[in-house]
């Protein structure tokens, strides 16, 4: 691409914002951002800025050009509650099954699931579960069982598009436990198939400890001291738990890291 075309392509955003259609003006301006970060335009980008700017686009301009783009198109965040004691029963079974399906181009939330689950050979909670996830018994009882909640859960990412194959989507949790142990432990107990899916996953733990530099002892709150983030919400909520993952995320991204899978494969 020449100056003249990079020329062009302002004059275009420029002259024609106010009568081009709001879904063709959307797609001039996610053509012109790969340019910008390429460099090509580099030149140019805060003359396009202050012309979009003026037409109302400056803050998704903003956002768009302020980190460099990832490898997938979503982030699904992950983190299971499962019953728990000291000292620990088995089988550990999941009692909170959250989802956050994070933009990769805004690394902004775009949509939720979330269901608590029926433990079934456990279906007591113990006075520690309570404490430490803020579960109490009436959330869980007579709730859908894991099978159920995983037929829901794959219904919900058909519903998103995150099951089209020309889409490119990865789950992230804060540690391996949750897709390297507890589901397939709890699927191989009870025996039901684990979807393809939660089989490749980003461990947020190490990505942090790649772009940081230093290994996150304590999880999210070291994470988000390291940071200097505020801590969002309650220590072992699952849906917490994954607005501060994704927060993390945000703030790493901003920051110019690019998230990559940390998985083995299985």
């Amino acid at each position: 691409v020449s100056d003249a075309s990079g020329c062009s392509m302002i004059a275009l955003l420029h002259t024609g914002a106010a009568k081009f259609p709001q879904n063709l003006l959307s797609r001039a301006r996610q053509a012109v951002y790969p340019l910008l970060l390429s460099g090509v335009l580099k030149g140019y980008s805060s003359i396009i800025s202050r012309k979009l700017a003026s037409h109302g686009f400056g803050a998704s301009m903003a956002a768009m050009s302020s980190f460099p783009p990832q490898r997938y198109h979503y982030f699904l965040v992950l983190d299971f509650e499962a019953t728990c004691d000291k000292p620990q029963i088995h089988p550990q079974e999941i009692i909170e099954f959250p989802i956050l399906k994070l933009n990769g181009r805004t690394m902004e939330i775009e949509s939720t699931f979330h269901m608590y689950v029926q433990p079934v050979v456990h279906p007591q909670l113990t006075p520690f579960c309570t404490e430490l996830t803020g579960i109490i018994q009436g959330m869980v009882d007579g709730q859908p069982s894991l099978q159920q909640v995983l037929e829901r859960v794959d219904e919900w990412m058909a519903k998103e598009g995150l099951l089209d194959p020309s889409v490119k989507s990865i789950f992230v949790t804060c540690g391996d436990w949750d897709l390297k142990v507890m589901l397939p432990g709890q699927c191989q107990y009870l025996g039901l198939p684990v979807a393809d899916y939660f089989k490749q996953w980003i461990n947020l733990k190490k990505a942090y400890s790649f772009a940081m530099g230093s290994w996150p002892k304590n999880g999210l709150l070291d994470m988000n001291k390291g940071l200097n983030l505020q801590h969002i919400g309650r220590p072992h909520s699952g849906i917490d738990d994954c607005k501060n993952i994704a927060n993390i995320m945000k703030t790493l991204a901003h920051r110019g890291f690019i998230f990559k899978q940390t998985s083995k494969p299985f």
